[in-house]
């Protein structure tokens, strides 16, 4: 697979549209882990080294259009992905791993009529779709807008600027001027729950998003700091309170474009809130009551975020 002349467009990383996230103002739903991981297949790494990763064998491919939206059917538990049975592997795929025998690849196309013979309820992205699907469907999905993003927003080489090719079935890109090899990286993010060590907690919004909708802080992890110095920064940054009691609760991958969440919980040791208004426009304590009945924001993040996760783990008083 090579890589088109030119560097991306807007075409090609649409932003998400305003209201994309399904709306939930109630927290307390816990579930095991955060969705989205890959566990439930093997991402076959030395498949990957190969001509054909499939091995000769039929492929399941997804096909991921320009909007980074996939063909869905409403199966007899809930959504699941439609996949185009392929007899060989096809060009230009994208190795995705292997479960229970049966090869998977991603695929960027057009949207067609039917796939694989099967018709297509809905086209949906992973925000919509993502906290429905099952295991499998889950993360390979996550991992499949995840590869497409690195590709799309990194056609040049870093090192010298030059168009690059990809390899390893759309595992690394190869750059012909140095020879260089480059593979995917992944931006760590921590995320945090910052509460006041009884009853409250903050939640913060940005002004892009949707009225009444509030969740969690956020930032990336800068360069030599480690990432609970990168809960404490983030957090005086964006309200202005110094924190304590930094703890990690779990991770989650997030392929909008290449994070890697990494949440915590921490206790604030001031009260007063003072947002910078650059990055939040507005912040707020609020209890575990508000959040529980639906009295508080009008919508908290989607069931498939890790800030959710976190919130619902909180209100339902597992985390302190």
């Amino acid at each position: 697979m090579t890589v088109p002349e030119g560097g991306s467009t807007t075409a090609d990383n649409p932003p998400p549209p305003r209201g994309e996230w399904p709306d939930d103002s109630r927290a307390g739903a816990v579930t095991d882990v955060p969705l989205l991981s890959r566990t439930a297949h093997d991402r076959g790494h030395l498949e990957r080294l190969l001509p054909d990763p499939s091995r000769g064998r039929p492929v399941r491919v997804l096909l991921v259009d320009d909007q980074r939206t996939v063909p869905v059917h409403e199966g007899p538990h809930g959504p699941e992905l439609v996949y185009d049975e392929r007899a060989a592997w096809p060009e230009d795929a994208i190795y995705l791993g292997e479960a229970d025998g049966v090869p998977y690849a991603a695929l960027r196309a057009p949207r067609p009529g039917t796939v694989g013979g099967r018709p297509v309820d809905t086209w949906t992205g992973l925000r919509q779709v993502g906290a429905q699907l099952g295991d499998l469907d889950a993360g390979l999905l996550s991992q499949a807008i995840g590869i497409i993003e690195w590709h799309e927003r990194n056609r040049f080489s870093p090192i010298t600027g030059a168009p690059t090719t990809v390899e390893r079935a759309g595992w690394a890109q190869h750059d012909p001027a140095s020879g260089r090899e480059i593979f995917p990286r992944t931006d760590p993010a921590v995320i945090m729950l910052v509460h006041d060590g009884g009853d409250r907690c903050v939640l913060g919004r940005q002004a892009t998003w949707p009225a009444g909708r509030y969740s969690i802080l956020a930032g990336f992890v800068e360069p030599g700091e480690s990432a609970e110095a990168a809960v404490a920064r983030e957090v005086e940054e964006e309200v202005g309170i110094g924190v304590t009691d930094v703890r990690y609760v779990s991770s989650q991958p997030w392929p909008f474009p290449q994070s890697l969440m990494l949440g915590y919980v921490a206790r604030a040791t001031d009260l007063q809130l003072v947002p910078d208004h650059d990055e939040i426009e507005e912040a707020r304590w609020f209890s575990r009551d508000e959040l529980r009945s639906g009295t508080g924001p009008q919508a908290l993040p989607p069931n498939v975020s890790i800030a959710r996760h976190i919130i619902d783990r909180w209100v339902a008083g597992e985390l302190s």
